[in-house]
């Protein structure tokens, strides 16, 4: 894993969006794959300020994004669908259909989980993935445990995740218990990775993270295994460094 350490939060989001614009200026028909959380929401801002700048067209690429709450409907405020669209694809030419978030709404969710990783198998696979972390290590939805799942699944959240989460509801008991997410497996199989990861709450587990072990009881060592990826940390994350 290739680290690079930024001054601080804007530093980190301003560099993060070169990376993806990058990739699109490289390859047009870009098959992306984003996360959601407050960390890339800088980052967001900064492709969206590119694309109105005339620097950036994204017009043909395809997304996927790494998870969704279930049951959560796609209108509802803190699903991931519609966090999206408000902080990003509304604010691009992304065609709409080919945008594709996990189906929250789905009445067998592992079924939807089945065609989600189909349909990513079919796209050709994701050339660049964005990621953020846990406090406790989890990338997406996978939690830390004795094993980590392959392809995109229904998982329970963690009582650390629900706890982490509950800010961005009314009340701690809102936040819903399950979610579907995209595996290690299908992430590992992104071309390129790019990650982000801010603030010193994120320290810890960032030195965990390059501690050169590789557990699943912390998710992100994984990522040790893939042979391009970038994490770009400000001061504060990396401070345990």
């Amino acid at each position: 894993m290739k680290r690079i350490i930024c001054k601080n939060y804007d530093e980190m989001s301003r560099l993060g969006s070169y990376v993806c614009a990058e990739q699109v200026w490289r390859k047009p028909n870009s098959v992306l794959g984003f996360a959601t959380g407050s960390t890339p929401m800088g980052m967001y801002k900064c492709l969206v300020d590119m694309y109105k700048g005339g620097m950036v067209d994204f017009s043909g690429i395809t997304a996927f994004n790494l998870d969704e709450y279930y049951p959560m409907s796609k209108s509802h405020e803190q699903s991931y669908d519609y966090y999206m669209w408000d902080r990003f694809f509304a604010h691009i030419n992304v065609k709409r259909e080919n945008v594709n978030l996990p189906n929250g709404g789905a009445s067998d969710p592992q079924k939807a989980c089945e065609e989600y990783e189909n349909k990513i198998r079919l796209c050709g696979g994701i050339d660049l993935q964005l990621l953020g972390i846990g406090n406790n290590g989890h990338i997406a939805f996978n939690e830390p445990g004795d094993s980590l799942r392959v392809r995109t699944h229904v998982t329970e959240l963690t009582e650390n995740t629900i706890a982490a989460n509950a800010r961005f509801f009314e009340c701690r008991d809102d936040v819903p218990r399950r979610a579907l997410s995209m595996g290690m497996g299908s992430i590992m199989q992104a071309r390129r990775i790019l990650m982000l990861i801010s603030g010193k709450s994120k320290a810890p587990v960032v030195k965990q993270m390059f501690s050169g072990v590789v557990t699943p009881q912390i998710p992100a060592s994984v990522l040790q295994l893939h042979n391009d990826v970038v994490v770009l940390l400000d001061e504060a994350a990396a401070s345990g460094l």
